[in-house]
C-alpha cells in the first residue's frame, strides 16, 4: 500500500459502522468482484484484477497456489519477518476492476480462507471523486483456521462522494493467509417506517422537559457512572460561604426514579479534573485550595487526588500529585494510564508539570518517571487521544488566550515533542469552545466549535473548525457556522445578529452518529444564548433543533444518558447565582416509534480483538460503543463513539471488537444498537478490558501510518522551570467588587461605555445587586464617591 493511501492508524477489528443486522439479503446484482477465484491470470505474477499492496518494514511473498477452496487457484500472502506494516492482495484500483458502489449503500463481503497467523484482517479502501483513492477501514479480524473457513462481514454505509471500493485481506504478523472465492453483494436496506409519537415539530426538532425536582447541589462536574447513575460534583460550588464553612458536596442522580442522593465530599473539588478509570471508578484530581483575594493571589490548586467508587458512592484518597492543578486536563491512555496537564498551582501560578496516573500501580507517578515539556498548556486544555497513542491539543481551553503559536498541536509523549498544527480560526477567541472526536472514532476527525475570550470580552463567535487527523499533514479547515438562536441581554430574548455565536458550548455524541451542541452565552458569565442544533459528520452540516428553555452558561454541562436522552444542568452567571433546574432533551430519534432492543449480551466482559455476540429483537443498521461522559466547562476529551463491525445470522449478531486500545481506551462503555432509521436501543453496559489482554498478541495492532508528514514547527522539551506566571484576573473577574462568587468582568462587552453610568447600568441589568468595594482600589471606576459601595446613588449622581 502506498503511504499516501495509508493515512490512518486503525486497529485490526472494530473499525467500521453501519452493518445491517438481518440475514443476508439477495444481492441487487451478481457478485461484484471480478475474478473472485483468481482463475484468470494477469500481469506482474498476479491474477487479473488483483494487485500487490502493503507498507512498512517486513519480508513477504505473494503467490498463486493450487491449494484452493474451489477451482484450481487461491491467493497466498506470507510474512516471514515484520517490524511494522502489512501486506495484502487487493482488488485492483481501476475503473475496470474496482466495484462500483452507491453512497449510503451497504455491501455484504465474503471469502473463504486459511491462516497460520492470528494477525489478518479484512481491509477496505475507497475512491473519493475529489480526493482519489484512500484508506477506509478494517472490518474484521480473521480467526486462525487450518481448514477452509467462511468469513462474512457487512460494510458501513458508503460515505458520500465515494464511487468505488477495493478490498482484500491484510496480513500484519508473521505467517500466511490463503484466500479464495470472494463475494460482494449489495444489501437491500429496509428502513422501518417512522411513526411520529409527538407533534410534527417535536418529531423534527425533539423536545426539552424541565424536571420537577431540582439538582440539590451547585454541581459543575458531571460523570455518567457504569451503573447508569450520574455523579454531580460541586465541592463548594463556587460559593465563598460554603468554602468558609467547609461544606463540600456531591450528589448522585438516578435517572430511573428521578432522585438525588447527596454525598459527603472530602475537599473542595470545585474546578477539579476527572476521568473514568478502566474499572469504572472516577479519578478526581486537584480542585480549589483558596479563592482569590483582591489585590493579592488568585485561585490556588491543591495536590490532593481522590477516587470515587460507584458501588459504595464514597471517595477515597490517593497519593498526591506532584503539583497543584486547578482546572487540569485528564485523558485516559490506551494502557489505562491517565495523563494530565495545566491548571493553577498552590501559589496561583500556572503549572508546567505533566502528571501521569499509573493503572498498574494505582498511583500518581513521581516527577522523575513522567516525561516533561515544561510547557504551560493553560486551563482545561482539550487533549484528545489519537489512535496511535499521541495526543491532539484541539485549541479548546478555558479563560483568556490559548497557548502561544498556532493554537493547536500534536504531542508525542514517547518522543516528548510537540508539533504545531495550523488552521484554527481566531485561536484567541476559543475560550470555552467545545471539541469532540466525531463519530466514528475510526475516522479521526475532530470538530471544534464556538468560543469567546473573557479577557477582552467580545461577542462569542459562531466559528467551527474540522480537522482530519488521518491526513499526512493535518490542518484545521473552516466548518459551517453554528446556527443562531436568541440571546437574553437583560431585557428579554432577542434574535442573534451579525457574527454573534456562543461560548460555554456543550457538545454531546448521540447514538445515531450525530452531535448535539447546546447551551452557551454571548459574554463572560452573561447573556445566555438559547440555541441547539445537531451536527451530522456525514454532511458536515448543522440542523437546528429545539433549544433548552433554561440558561446554560458558565458551569453548565450536557451529556448523554444510557436511554438515549440528553441531560443538561447548571449555570453560574457573574452575579453569583445558580440555576438548579435540570433539563432533559428527547431527540427526534426517540419519537419515531418502537425502539430496537438488545435482548441479550452473551458476555459483558469484552477483550480487545475478540468477537462478542448479542441478540436483537429486529433488524438494526449498526452498533457502537459510546464512552460515558465525564464533562466540565465544555470539556470532555475522552468522549468517543467507536463503531463495531458486525457479522449477522438472523437475530444473532457478532460484534468485532477493536484490537487497538488507543482507539477505545479500556473501561466501561454504553453499547447501542441502532436501526436503519437512526432509532437506538437503550444501552447495555459492557466492560472493555485493559492492556493485559494484548500480551499474547504476536504483533502490535494493525498500524497504518498517519499524521506522519507534519510540517508544523516542532518543539523539543523546554528548559526546566517551576511554573508559568499567570495574572490574578485569570478568570476574567475583577475581585475588587462584591464577594468571591461574584464576577464583575475585567472587560465589559462591546457597547458598554467606559463610564460609571454605563457600567453600572449593565451590572444592574444583569442582577448584580449591592457590590461592596474590597479595599481602597477602584480600577473600574464604579465608586467615584469612594464610600465603599459600587454603583451607589452618590456614584451615579456624580456621572
Amino acid at each position: 500500500m502506498r503511504p499516501s493511501r495509508t493515512t490512518s492508524l486503525l486497529a485490526v477489528a472494530g473499525l467500521a459502522a453501519g452493518l445491517l443486522l438481518v440475514a443476508p439479503q439477495p444481492a441487487s446484482a451478481a457478485n461484484l468482484v471480478t475474478n473472485p477465484g483468481f482463475e484468470t491470470a494477469g500481469t506482474d505474477g498476479m491474477p487479473h484484477c488483483w494487485e500487490k499492496s502493503g507498507w512498512g518494514d517486513n519480508d513477504f511473498t505473494f503467490a498463486t497456489v493450487a491449494d484452493s477452496h474451489s477451482g484450481t487457484k487461491a491467493m497466498q500472502v506470507t510474512l516471514t519477518r515484520r517490524a511494522d506494516g502489512d501486506r495484502k492482495a487487493l482488488i485492483t484500483e481501476s475503473t475496470a476492476c474496482a466495484p462500483v458502489v452507491g453512497a449510503g449503500k451497504q455491501y455484504d463481503l465474503g471469502l473463504w480462507y486459511k491462516t497460520t497467523t492470528p494477525d489478518a484482517a479484512i481491509t477496505l479502501f475507497r475512491h473519493d471523486a475529489t480526493a482519489g483513492w484512500q484508506y477506509w477501514t478494517d472490518l474484521k479480524t480473521l480467526d486462525m483456521a487450518a481448514g477452509w473457513t467462511r468469513a462474512t462481514v457487512r460494510t458501513p454505509a458508503v460515505p458520500a462522494g465515494t464511487d468505488r471500493i477495493t478490498w482484500g485481506v491484510s496480513v500484519y504478523g508473521t505467517g500466511s493467509a490463503t484466500t479464495d472465492d470472494y463475494t460482494m453483494e449489495q444489501v437491500s436496506d429496509p428502513v422501518p417506517p417512522a411513526e411520529c409519537t409527538g407533534t410534527a415539530k417535536e418529531c423534527a426538532d425533539g423536545r426539552w422537559t424541565v424536571l420537577p425536582t431540582q439538582n440539590p447541589v451547585r454541581s459543575m462536574h458531571s460523570v455518567v457512572l457504569r451503573n447508569g447513575k450520574v455523579l454531580l460534583i460541586a465541592g463548594s460550588g463556587n460559593s465563598e460561604e460554603n468554602f468558609a464553612a467547609g461544606t463540600f458536596t456531591s450528589a448522585v442522580y438516578d435517572p430511573a426514579n428521578g432522585t438525588y442522593e447527596v454525598i459527603p465530599t472530602p475537599k473542595d473539588m470545585f474546578c477539579a479534573g476527572h476521568v473514568q478509570l478502566s474499572d469504572g471508578r472516577v479519578l478526581v484530581m486537584s480542585g480549589n485550595k483558596a479563592f482569590p483575594v483582591a489585590g493579592g493571589h488568585g485561585y490556588e490548586g491543591y495536590k490532593d487526588s481522590y477516587v470515587f467508587d460507584p458501588d459504595t458512592e464514597t471517595y477515597s484518597k490517593t497519593n498526591d500529585m506532584n503539583d497543584g492543578h486547578w482546572y487540569p486536563s485528564a485523558t485516559e491512555l490506551g494502557n489505562g494510564d491517565v495523563i494530565s496537564f495545566g491548571g493553577l498551582r498552590e501559589d496561583s501560578t500556572g503549572s508546567v508539570t505533566a502528571e501521569r496516573w499509573s493503572a498498574a500501580e494505582q498511583k500518581w507517578l513521581p516527577l522523575w518517571q513522567v516525561n516533561q515539556t515544561w510547557s504551560y498548556w493553560g486551563l482545561y486544555p482539550s487533549m484528545i487521544l489519537m489512535q496511535d497513542g499521541r495526543l491532539f491539543y484541539s485549541g479548546s481551553h478555558v479563560f483568556g488566550n490559548g497557548t502561544p503559536g498556532t493554537g493547536s498541536a500534536i504531542y508525542d509523549y514517547d518522543a516528548n515533542t510537540t508539533t504545531a498544527v495550523p488552521g484554527l480560526q481566531n485561536k484567541d477567541e476559543r475560550d470555552q469552545s467545545a471539541s469532540v472526536l466525531l463519530p466514528p472514532a475510526q475516522d479521526q476527525k475532530v470538530l471544534t466549535l464556538g468560543g469567546g475570550n473573557i479577557d477582552s470580552n467580545p461577542d462569542a463567535g459562531r466559528l467551527t473548525d474540522i480537522i482530519d487527523l488521518k491526513a499526512a499533514d493535518p490542518v484545521y479547515t473552516a466548518g459551517p457556522p453554528i446556527p443562531q438562536g436568541t440571546v437574553d441581554l437583560g431585557d428579554g430574548k432577542v434574535a442573534q445578529t451579525g457574527d454573534q455565536g456562543k461560548m460555554y458550548v456543550s457538545a454531546v455524541l448521540l447514538p445515531d452518529g450525530k452531535v448535539l451542541e447546546t447551551g452557551g452565552g454571548l459574554h463572560n458569565r452573561a447573556d445566555p444564548v438559547f440555541e441547539a442544533s445537531v451536527f451530522d459528520p456525514a454532511t458536515s452540516a448543522f440542523d437546528p433543533v429545539a433549544a433548552d428553555p433554561e440558561a446554560r452558561g458558565y458551569h453548565s454541562s450536557a451529556f448523554l444518558l444510557p436511554d438515549g436522552r440528553v441531560m443538561a444542568t447548571g449555570d453560574n452567571p457573574g452575579n453569583g447565582t445558580w440555576n438548579h433546574n435540570v433539563s432533559i432533551y428527547t431527540p427526534p430519534y426517540l419519537l419515531k416509534g418502537t425502539r430496537p432492543t438488545i435482548t441479550s449480551v452473551i458476555d459483558s466482559e469484552w477483550v480487545y480483538g475478540d468477537t462478542q455476540r448479542i441478540t436483537v429483537d429486529r433488524p438494526i443498521a449498526k452498533a457502537e460503543l459510546i464512552r460515558p461522559a465525564a464533562v466540565t466547562h465544555s470539556s470532555d476529551p475522552n468522549q468517543r463513539f467507536v463503531d463495531l463491525p458486525l457479522s449477522v445470522d438472523g437475530d444473532n449478531v457478532d460484534l468485532n471488537v477493536t484490537s487497538n486500545p488507543d482507539l477505545a481506551p479500556p473501561g466501561w462503555y454504553m453499547l447501542f444498537a441502532v436501526d436503519a432509521g437512526g432509532v437506538p436501543s437503550v444501552a447495555q453496559w459492557v466492560h472493555l478490558q485493559g492492556p493485559s489482554v494484548l500480551a499474547a498478541d504476536t504483533a502490535s495492532a494493525h498500524v497504518h501510518s498517519f499524521a506522519d508528514s507534519l510540517e508544523g514547527k516542532v518543539a523539543e522539551p523546554g528548559r526546566k522551570r517551576s511554573s508559568q506566571k499567570v495574572g490574578s484576573a485569570v478568570s476574567g473577574c475583577d475581585r475588587h467588587y462584591g464577594g468571591v462568587g461574584v464576577c464583575v468582568p475585567t472587560a465589559f462587552p462591546d457597547g458598554v461605555k467606559r463610564t460609571t453610568a454605563s457600567r453600572c447600568a449593565w451590572l444592574k441589568k444583569n442582577d448584580y445587586g449591592r457590590l461592596k468595594v474590597n479595599g481602597k482600589d477602584d480600577p473600574l471606576g464604579l465608586d467615584p464617591s469612594r464610600d465603599g459601595l459600587a454603583c451607589g446613588a452618590r456614584d451615579l449622581a456624580r456621572r
